[in-house]
């Protein structure tokens, strides 16, 4: 059996998958807050619309780094 199918045990004990997991969640996390109060709008739209926006582009950006990286070191270690 592969062991990636195991039960995803290798991919749990994983550090960067992990990571990149977290920050998936985080992307999520800022998108939420980002979208909640363009829905509500008022002065928090205003002050910090644009600012959620851009942390989510960069957190995005790393997590989009990570995934390629994990991916890349599975490939390079034969795993």
């Amino acid at each position: 059996m592969h062991p990636v199918t195991e039960g995803g045990a290798m991919l749990r004990n994983d550090p960067l998958f992990l990571i990149a997991g977290i920050g998936g969640l985080i992307v999520v996390a800022i998108l939420m807050v980002g979208i909640g109060g363009f829905a509500r709008g008022g002065e928090f739209n205003r002050r910090h619309g644009n600012r959620m926006m851009r942390w989510r582009i960069i957190a995005q950006a790393v997590v989009v780094a990570l995934v390629v990286g994990y991916m890349f070191l599975r490939n390079q270690l034969g795993e």
